[in-house]
């Protein structure tokens, strides 16, 4: 299991573990779908967030970039991924554990499709034993751990800590906009937390260049703002279960 604080740092270690390759990470909420999207982003991933907030066209759009390759992570709750074409993938991230054993399966599901190779990984906190054991229990196995040195993963601490601060400013300055955005239309118009998700709105832009210019010399590319990085040897290991 992995300490609730450091979830945030050990899903960025895992995303930039599996650089270049499709990623599906599965949140609980809208709101901590959307906060995962500004960190990623924040921090140089391509991501893209997927969730009951935002308007079909925007869901639509995307999952067309998802798709397309013009963002390989999709972060998304599992209401707005249903009924929606969403490719096998390479690797499926269960952020937050479900509640029930077949929206496990189905989330999955999303990869090892038509006898591709496939990895899932779940992130169990000492919040999650009851829900885990449950998840084991109706699935009738217990699932494989997945090894990872701590200290190695909490390399990227500050650096994960600083995205999330400024994730969490863009959220509410987003959902401040969509307040303001619904009192000035008629009823029955719409401006939802995530219209500006992709991440080419000005506010977005700002913070993020004011995160690089705090990281200047950070190596970039597609796929991660950084690459692996090692700390010294002889960590204790910490142990996730897929």
């Amino acid at each position: 299991f992995i300490p609730a604080k450091y979830k945030d740092c050990y899903l960025t270690y895992l995303i930039n573990e599996h650089a270049g390759q499709s990623i599906l990470v599965f949140g609980a909420t809208c709101n901590n779908v959307q906060r995962l999207a500004l960190m990623l982003r924040n921090l140089g991933f391509p991501a893209v967030s997927l969730h009951g907030q935002m308007s079909q066209p925007k869901r639509l759009g995307a999952l067309t970039k998802f798709k397309s390759g013009g963002r390989d992570i999709l972060i998304c709750t599992d209401v707005a991924s249903r009924g929606l074409d969403i490719p096998s993938v390479d690797v499926v991230i269960n952020f937050d554990l479900p509640g029930h054993g077949k929206d496990y399966i189905h989330r999955v599901g999303r990869t090892a499709r038509a006898g591709r190779s496939g990895k899932a990984i779940a992130l169990v906190t000492q919040y999650d034993v009851e829900v885990y054991q449950r998840l084991e229990g109706l699935l009738g196995k217990r699932l494989p751990e997945y090894k990872l040195d701590e200290e190695t993963v909490l390399v990227l601490l500050e650096r994960v800590s600083d995205a999330q601060r400024l994730a969490t400013r863009e959220l509410k300055e987003q959902l401040a906009a969509s307040k303001d955005g619904r009192r000035g239309k008629k009823k029955g118009g719409r401006l939802m937390a995530g219209d500006g998700e992709d991440g080419d709105d000005a506010v977005e832009n700002i913070v993020r260049n004011e995160l690089r210019r705090g990281y200047a010399g950070g190596s970039s590319g597609r796929g991660g703002g950084f690459h692996n990085q090692r700390g010294s040897g002889g960590a204790r290991k910490k142990q996730r279960r897929r």
